[in-house]
């Protein structure tokens, strides 16, 4: 049996020779449940306090891919997340420690005993960037988009809602057919995110051309592939605190890049930064570094009937990955996902093999447990089915270094299972695409997570779901959400989920594989960065220090 620190230098070694990374593996016995990974302090922001800081200037993020298009309804990526936080406040949000914080609401939502009826109370000083009044009936306005734009990823996200009612310029009041508890938390996100009505009225679909909210920052330019740009609103409602004239995010897909530019100077914050560089970046002069495990995941997606796109009704896919769950599961027991990440990414992220993160008060005994690792039944498997092996697969990949660095492992890796992957590098915008459109065999991306699991659940698993991206269909998995959803006790939700993600082992649709940990490197000239555990770095607060040689 090969040992994890073997794996590890066989991996480098073949890694630094410049060929396909080989990576074989093979255990005594199946891995039941995963080992922790280390523990890693949590550092989730840089306070100014009470130093003096230099108001104005520009300040540079660098960004690992381009964002989509800038539209909180149809838009599916984290760096368009980066971006619209500066511009698109929400009416909730979470913080350091994942709780639910009013944004551009002033309380948590007001439930009615039956569950059935939700009230939000607004802020009444709030201006759109355009002059356009943030009232009751520009919330109504911009939900109605989130739940009737053809190409809306958010409508799964609110639930089963049958009206939306401004009952006068500060509470909103959303009726449900049937209760639904993850509300709140599906309005710390996109689903959130207010638009101007104003603009959707003039611009229609192409309000993410020129995007305007409330914010604390609002938009200037973007030239596509290179950078977007917003400057400071001054009819944000606490524009006293924002310090900053303008940010400009800089699409720098190359984590070594990235890192050297945040050397040099050329930008104040990068964010993921490789588990590959993080190391020697933590112990140099004028560099931090902020750092927190995700919610999200990352993993395997199968096309098993997105024949239309998603959203559309599942159609079907003549191949044994599509069509036999046991081939699904035999790739499944081919990984040894500790062995994978820790010798990747240095141990800085955590096996997965759920959607739910082990912190989550979600969390249970199903969503922890892991199938075995166990290449030689994954072989039987196989041989039950008829397989010949090896069974060949393609798979999908963002083009990023450390990505790719570790499919040519999971490539190796799964060769002992009966598989024989061949990898297809793409650009990361034209990956969403590809997964949108259902023009795929198989997939490697993630999620950056939400703080409840129906954000990580629904719309990946659920029949039509905005981001089923695999075509899933199992009504016994849908039922089991929907009744998730309708339920306030964490305990009873946490056992229902428990069962979803039992089924999801046996199905397969989606391997989850690994957490992230969000890695943030930041100047020590600027303070006032946050990032949480929904892997959004914050800037809006952001400020170039006036001494920052002072920095301890």
């Amino acid at each position: 049996m090969r040992t994890s620190s073997q794996l590890g230098i066989r991996l480098l070694h073949t890694a630094a020779a410049g060929a396909v990374v080989v990576l074989a593996a093979t255990a005594c016995q199946p891995i039941q449940a995963l080992e922790p990974a280390p523990e890693r302090e949590e550092v989730t922001s840089i306070p100014i306090g009470d130093r003096e800081v230099r108001e104005g200037g520009d300040l540079v993020m660098a960004l690992s891919a381009e964002p989509d298009r800038l539209d909180p309804t149809t838009s599916s990526s984290l760096y368009t997340r980066y971006v619209m936080q500066t511009m698109c406040q929400k009416l909730y949000d979470i913080d350091a420690e994942g709780e639910l914080v009013p944004q551009l609401a002033t309380e948590l939502p007001e439930v009615s005993d039956d569950g059935l009826t939700v009230t939000i109370p607004l802020r009444d000083d709030a201006v759109f960037a355009d002059g356009a009044e943030f009232n009751a009936e520009a919330v109504r306005t911009t939900l109605e988009r989130h739940l009737t734009h053809e190409e809306s990823s958010r409508k799964s996200e609110l639930g089963p809602i049958s009206s939306i009612e401004a009952v006068d310029e500060t509470h909103v009041r959303i009726t449900y057919e049937t209760p639904f508890a993850p509300l709140a938390a599906a309005l710390a996100d996109r689903a959130g995110m207010m638009l101007s009505p104003k603009a959707l009225e003039e611009t229609g679909d192409n309000f993410g051309d020129n995007p305007v909210c409330v914010g604390p920052f609002k938009f200037v330019e973007r030239v596509p592939q290179t950078s977007i740009k917003v400057e400071r609103d001054p009819l944000y409602y606490d524009a006293a605190n924002v310090h900053l004239d303008t940010i400009t995010y800089r699409i720098i897909t190359d984590a070594n890049i990235r890192a050297a530019n945040l050397r040099s100077g050329d930008v104040q914050v990068a964010d993921t930064i490789s588990p590959q560089d993080v190391d020697a970046l933590m112990q140099e002069d004028g560099v931090g570094v902020l750092q927190v495990g995700s919610l999200g995941y990352q993993g395997l997606t199968i096309n098993v009937g997105n024949t239309e796109g998603v959203g559309e009704p599942v159609g079907d896919i003549d191949t044994p990955l599509a069509q036999e769950a046991a081939v699904r599961l035999a790739l499944s027991m081919s990984i040894d996902r500790e062995a994978l990440v820790n010798t990747v990414f240095n141990s800085w992220f955590q096996p997965a093999c759920s959607p739910i993160s082990p912190t989550s008060p979600f969390s249970s005994e199903l969503s922890k447990d892991c199938p075995p690792f166990d290449p030689e039944g994954a072989k039987a498997l196989l041989e039950e089915a008829g397989i010949e092996t090896p069974y060949a697969i393609e798979m999908q990949v963002s083009n990023t270094p450390d990505t790719l660095r570790f499919a040519q492992a999971l490539q190796a890796a799964v060769a002992d299972g009966g598989f024989k992957l061949t990898i297809l590098p793409v650009e990361y915008s034209t990956l969403l695409d590809v997964q949108s459109r259902g023009d795929f065999e198989m997939l490697q991306l993630g999620w950056s997570g939400r703080v409840d699991p129906h954000g990580n659940m629904f719309n990946f698993l659920a029949t039509g779901g905005g981001n089923n991206y695999s075509g899933y269909n199992n009504p016994e998995v849908d039922q089991l959400l929907k009744s998730a959803a309708q339920v306030n006790d964490d305990g009873e939700r946490a056992e229902l989920y428990g069962q979803v993600v039992e089924q999801l082992q046996e199905d397969n649709p989606l391997i989850y594989l690994y957490r992230q940990r969000s890695l943030t490197a930041y100047s020590t000239d600027v303070a006032g960065i946050e990032t949480f555990a929904d892997g959004v770095v914050h800037l809006s607060n952001a400020a170039f220090l006036a001494n920052p040689e002072e920095e301890d």
